[in-house]
């Protein structure tokens, strides 16, 4: 057999000065001791077998002895070491009460109490009849005005506002249809109601008499609501409809409009620099608004006090079963408070075939029912149940608490 030939003497510093290390971070070395069996392409050595093989591993021990010093000199220096690497502080921190905390339960704060620190949603200006009804809802509440009705409706829902209060009908002037449909369209919930007395006042600026004034503008509904005190205070003015009744007044006071009055509040007076030349202007002195006070969740509601609950529903085999509708309230001594009917925007036309009298159109209907009972009730849950074997479609508006606050009709400046 041929033996493998070996140096007498291999040198212990060439070894661990060739042998293959990696410089890692500060200092810190990995080591790498590869052996072939023929030839260390390192030093070139030859190693076959017993001497040369033995003094290979004794270097590479020494080198790993070395090594293994140099990090415990680095962990008595006081630098973190983790599986033989130092840990770096990549962002050094000297203050750490500036540092931002975690999340906790407690920055979930729940909703704010009733009335405190609302932001609620109104149509209209600073001065208007919504603005006070939002006050009179939530005492305290930031009030955010919206041009638009719709406008306050998705306020709420993209959480720029928390509740949103909004007219639904008038003593005088009936239902507001527009705020009926945006009910249908939106998802809010009715979780209150505020009944607010109307006080209508006549509004020009400071040294004007009504013998001069040629127009006078306001809300149509206020326009409406005073149509007969106008005409007994001996205005010949021209009417026009403007989209609030405090907007009236900011027109008028921002374009110095010395020919034109506006019906308003005391308050749209005072907060645009107007006078009051008649004060109680409305026909009726029982002039009261119903809004309701919508929110993003619905309430759970209560027997232990006044409830109503508003519903909207619809049926596909036409006003026939009204009478079967009305009937479930009524064999269960529910009192309906309200029933509106509006036509359906998606099916308005519903086409009846008869072989006696041929075809013929008619108008297909939602219908917005108000009842005096809360669906903690069992018999309004009974109801509900029956009313929706006859329909195609029935949601539940909100169940809220009725306004029972009193109030006192304002006095006229024209009784009849």
């Amino acid at each position: 057999m041929r033996s493998l030939n070996s140096p007498a003497a291999v040198d212990l510093k060439s070894l661990i000065r060739t042998a293959g290390t990696t410089r890692v971070g500060s200092g810190h070395r990995s080591i790498q001791c590869n052996v072939n069996s023929s030839t260390n392409q390192a030093t070139g050595v030859s190693f076959g077998s017993g001497r040369a093989r033995y003094e290979w591993q004794s270097a590479c021990a020494i080198l790993a002895s070395k090594v293994e010093s140099q990090q415990q000199d680095t962990q008595k220096s006081g630098a973190d070491v983790v599986n033989g690497h130092a840990t770096l502080d990549l962002v050094p921190v000297k203050d750490q009460s500036t540092l931002k905390k975690p999340l906790s339960i407690a920055d979930f704060s729940p909703a704010p109490l009733h009335g405190a620190q609302l932001r609620v949603a109104y149509q209209g200006v600073p001065g208007a009849y919504s603005e006070a009804a939002a006050g009179k809802a939530y005492p305290n509440c930031e009030a955010i005005p919206c041009d638009q009705f719709e406008v306050a409706f998705q306020a709420v829902e993209l959480w720029l506002a928390d509740r949103a209060v909004l007219p639904v009908e008038n003593s005088l002037g009936g239902s507001i249809h527009r705020n009926y449909d945006l009910l249908l369209r939106h998802r809010l919930h009715i979780v209150g109601e505020v009944q607010l007395p109307v006080h209508h006042c006549l509004l020009a600026l400071p040294g004007v008499r009504k013998e001069y004034l040629t127009r006078v503008i306001s809300h149509p509904q206020a326009l409406s609501q005073c149509e007969h005190t106008l005409t007994k205070l001996g205005l010949n003015v021209v009417r026009e409809a403007v989209d609030d009744t405090a907007g009236a007044a900011e027109y008028i006071a921002t374009n110095n409009l010395r020919d034109t009055a506006a019906i308003a509040s005391a308050r749209a007076a005072e907060l645009y620099g107007m006078q009051i030349l008649a004060d109680g202007i409305q026909d009726d002195s029982g002039n009261v608004t119903r809004f309701v006070m919508l929110a993003r969740e619905p309430i759970i509601p209560r027997t232990d006090r006044p409830f109503k609950t508003s519903i909207v529903f619809a049926h596909e085999k036409g006003t026939s079963v009204l009478f079967k509708v009305l009937s479930a309230f009524a064999f269960r001594n529910i009192s309906l408070t309200k029933i509106e009917s509006r036509p359906h925007r998606h099916r308005p036309i519903r086409l009846v075939d008869d072989a006696n009298v041929g075809t013929a159109k008619h108008f297909e209907y939602m219908f917005y029912i108000d009842f005096e009972a809360s669906m903690a009730d069992v018999r309004a849950q009974n109801a509900l149940a029956e009313v929706q074997e006859f329909t195609s479609f029935l949601r539940v508006l909100g169940s809220y608490p009725m306004d029972m606050t009193p109030w006192s009709p304002s006095s006229s400046a024209a009784d009849d």
